[in-house]
């Protein structure tokens, strides 16, 4: 576990009825670190991610991140803290391009224009917002899709689109729900080179919530295992997953 923590997560846990959904958690994220968050259904991952975000509130343990405790900030408080995330199902205008969306994405981060200008587009960008948007668009490989409505899109060009939407906001800390949802094994292997090219670029800390392990073993050099709410495993990725344990839970082998 790293040993000065971006986000700490301490003695979480969360009940829903008498099913016991998350139990003590504990764990860290490092500024610029990459981390996975894995186990198999319903061991846990989209409750502790809900905890994070401020969509559920734990029952008990504490969330704090750069320093602050998180506890009964809503969730666009978080999110100008530092905190960015993308969502497991695609989240985006259907008639909007790559290059709307990640304007709208950058007047919420500088607090000009307004969402419904932006929506009618109506609101010319300035300079400095087509620079940075363009910017964007080069990082992420978007520049020739980059006035195509989102709906002509390809679902892996969607993802990029989602991810650099949540980059506008300059996170400290970008958290990821699946994101090779849907994608076959080319596009995710692109999805994992970009991430770890804007990594390197921009310094953020990823949270990964993912079913493919090969995609986790691309992008995080740690990673944690859920199983039934608690935390079995917590270290380098090659360690975690030839643990007895894990092996078993995860991916249903036997000691």
């Amino acid at each position: 576990m790293a040993e000065v923590g971006l986000l700490e997560v301490d003695d979480v846990a969360k009940t829903f009825g008498g099913l016991k959904a998350l139990s003590g958690i504990t764990l860290s994220v490092a500024a610029g670190e990459a981390v996975g968050l894995v186990g198999p259904n319903g061991a846990g991952k989209t409750t502790l991610f809900n905890c994070l975000l401020g969509l559920l509130r734990p029952d008990t343990g504490r969330v704090c991140f750069d320093g602050r405790d998180l506890a009964r900030l809503p969730i666009y408080r978080r999110a100008r803290l530092g905190i960015g995330r993308t969502f497991q199902r695609l989240e985006l205008f259907a008639e909007m391009s790559p290059s709307q969306h990640l304007l709208v994405a950058e007047r919420a981060r500088a607090g000009t224009g307004g969402l419904g200008q932006d929506l009618l587009n109506r609101g010319g960008p300035s300079g400095e917002e087509r620079r940075r948007v363009a910017r964007m668009c080069e990082l992420l490989g978007l520049v020739e899709v980059a006035d195509t409505p989102a709906h002509a899109l390809t679902l892996g060009q969607g993802r990029l689109v989602e991810l650099g939407r949540a980059l506008m906001t300059e996170p400290k800390l970008v958290m990821l729900d699946e994101p090779s949802s849907g994608l076959d094994r080319r596009e995710t292997a692109a999805l994992a080179g970009m991430l770890d090219r804007v990594r390197a670029e921009s310094g953020v800390a990823v949270l990964l919530v993912e079913h493919d392990l090969e995609m986790v073993q691309r992008v995080v050099s740690r990673l944690c295992v859920l199983h039934f709410g608690r935390l079995i495993a917590d270290g380098p990725v090659a360690a975690v997953l030839a643990d007895p344990a894990v092996r078993e839970a995860y991916l249903g082998q036997a000691s």
